[in-house]
């Protein structure tokens, strides 16, 4: 029994947020209405990711989780990976914009989403966060600036503070995830493929130097979850900055490597079905001649007179 009420007692968030339930109700509540109403949009493995990442971004924002993520700074990085990579990755990977889209009542559709999306102050934002160079700097500098010791003291102390660093990071994962992993060719991709596989490239790096940075530094870089009181008394200071840093430097790095082969996989399908804009006139050229091949066949077939004979044209 101990152990049932323990694990409820998981699910109870350290700091509760109506506009956290309130923004997840909603994605619940669009995507299995938008199942029920085109199951064909999302199969099971699809539905299996949605819920999957979706399930990880809340126990990183409104489970007891928070309380450890603010006493021990690795369990604080496994919160981030979650908020920034692993949630919104397998949420981008279900592909769920259409299903939800359908989620929504059609009345809903014309009159106010429609409008909003093409509203100019709302396209003029989407154009810069996915820019693939913002999108790279922000995914990148949203880390930096996170885990900047003076900024990482403050954000931890002010709760405040401490809600905009986790939303930008939720925020920012899924713009970026959806951005490279998107499996359409451009348009109406945001970006081709191949610069899909490079924007994932170029963010490894930055991570990899952050995080071997972090776990190889000889003093506290962070001091406040002493300060604070720490969760696991028996993790030394060091060890647990140098825990955080291999977080980010290995799983968080893996992820991105992992993007760009998924992105790969989609630009080599694409290719190979002739979905790329500069295959685009093989293509048609190959339309043509099948639509040729079956004319001719069409009128072989029509001076055929039912014994292997065809009737000469007339005149």
């Amino acid at each position: 029994m101990n152990v049932v009420f323990d694990f409820l007692r998981w699910w109870v968030p350290w700091e509760p947020s109506a506009t956290v339930v309130i923004v997840f109700a909603l994605a619940v509540w669009l995507y299995w209405r938008g199942v029920r109403r085109s199951p064909t949009t999302a199969p099971w493995y699809r539905q299996l990711l949605f819920w999957t990442g979706l399930l990880i971004l809340y126990t990183g924002l409104h489970t007891r989780l928070d309380y450890y993520a603010e006493h021990e700074f690795f369990i604080h990085r496994i919160q981030h990976l979650g908020l920034h990579h692993m949630g919104p990755f397998l949420i981008a990977l279900a592909f769920p914009g259409l299903t939800m889209r359908r989620g929504l009542p059609v009345r809903w559709r014309t009159r106010w989403l429609k409008p909003a999306l093409h509203w100019a102050p709302v396209r003029w934002t989407l154009d810069v966060l996915l820019n693939p160079v913002v999108a790279a700097v922000v995914f990148v500098g949203l880390i930096y600036l996170w885990l900047w010791p003076a900024v990482h003291f403050d954000a931890m102390l002010d709760w405040r503070l401490y809600h905009v660093m986790n939303y930008s990071m939720a925020a920012d994962g899924m713009l970026f995830w959806w951005l490279i992993l998107d499996h359409r060719p451009r348009p109406p991709a945001r970006l081709s493929p191949g610069v899909r596989v490079v924007v994932a490239l170029v963010v490894i790096l930055p991570q990899i130097l952050i995080g071997a940075y972090i776990s190889m530094a000889r003093t506290d870089l962070y001091p406040l979850y002493s300060l604070c009181g720490r969760a696991f008394a028996g993790i030394p200071a060091i060890m647990d900055q140098h825990l955080g840093g291999l977080i980010l430097w290995i799983p968080g790095s893996m992820m991105s490597v992992l993007a760009a082969l998924i992105a790969f996989s989609h630009w080599v399908r694409l290719d190979s079905k002739g979905r790329l804009p500069r295959n685009r006139k093989a293509r048609e050229a190959i339309r043509l001649r099948e639509a040729a091949a079956r004319n001719s066949a069409a009128q072989l077939s029509a001076k055929d007179d039912g014994f292997g004979r065809f009737h000469a044209p007339p005149g």
